[in-house]
């Protein structure tokens, strides 16, 4: 649920403000008691660790080199000769 904040709220506990931001909480910001915008917070960036990555990799199925190059021929022209 949103807390509504009023414009001049907003200018006087920014800091305040901000550090609620922080623990998830969101705003509805106020001008003459009529809703004019929202605050949330942003959703962060979740760290994966290098291991992680590594296992998922080796989770995945065998890449087959000939059929990888006949799929990539089949969508690029790969023709060296000069066009134009």
């Amino acid at each position: 649920m949103s807390v509504r904040l009023t414009q001049r709220g907003l200018r006087n506990r920014s800091g305040e403000v901000m550090r609620a931001l922080d623990r998830g909480e969101s705003f509805v910001v106020t001008r003459n008691g009529v809703p004019v915008g929202e605050l949330s917070p942003i959703g962060r960036r979740q760290f994966v660790s290098a291991s992680a990555i590594i296992e998922e990799f080796r989770r995945l199925p065998p890449i087959d080199p000939v059929a990888l190059r006949g799929d990539l021929d089949a969508l690029v022209d790969q023709d060296p000769t000069p066009h134009g």
